[in-house]
């Protein structure tokens, strides 16, 4: 027996034994074969291809919205703004198709109107800027045009030639004012 098991296998180079069959299997029967292996990451791969699909679409759907929302925002920004000065349009003519108007009724109608507009201007944040004489010269929201010699301390208003006016935090139009030269 001891000779058979010294006996080399004729067709196995050397120091190679014969395998059996059965041992030529994976070793542990619980592993998956590379098939298996091959098969699951495609199906996995496929999977995360779909859900990586699916959110692009997503984000472009989204994206798609916000370019249509802000196109509507552009297009009909000042529908309210509008809205309110409607009234004040519909005073102007009714003024105008007065047959014998009065200087006391003319003046009425364009108290009545600056009320509208003043209460449309409010509604949407128009905010005037009117400096006081001796207030300080605020380059950010006054725009002085001359500088003039007074009593009052350098850079500050003297005379506001035109009101500005701000939208919120924003400046429409700088006050028009006229500064008080340094002595």
């Amino acid at each position: 027996m001891q000779d058979q098991e010294n006996q080399e296998v004729p067709n196995q180079p050397d120091g190679q034994e014969q395998v059996p069959a059965q041992e030529a299997a994976p070793a542990a029967a619980g592993e998956p074969s590379l098939e298996e292996q091959l098969s699951a990451t495609e199906a996995k791969l496929a999977e995360t291809h779909d859900a990586f699909m699916r959110a692009k679409a997503e984000a472009d759907n989204v994206r798609r919205r916000a370019q249509e929302d802000v196109s509507k925002a552009h297009k009909f920004a000042i529908e309210g703004f509008a809205e309110a000065l409607l009234p004040v349009k519909d005073s102007l003519e009714m003024a105008l198709k007065v047959e014998a108007p009065t200087v006391e009724s003319i003046k009425e109608g364009v108290e009545m109107t600056l009320k509208q507009l003043n209460a449309a201007f409010e509604r949407n944040k128009l905010v005037e800027v009117m400096p006081q004489p001796g207030d300080k010269l605020d380059p950010n929201k006054h725009q002085a045009v001359a500088v003039v010699p007074s009593e009052q301390e350098a850079n500050t208003v003297v005379n506001v030639l035109q009101k500005g006016y701000m939208i919120a935090d924003r400046l429409l139009r700088p006050a028009i004012v006229t500064a008080a030269q340094p002595k």
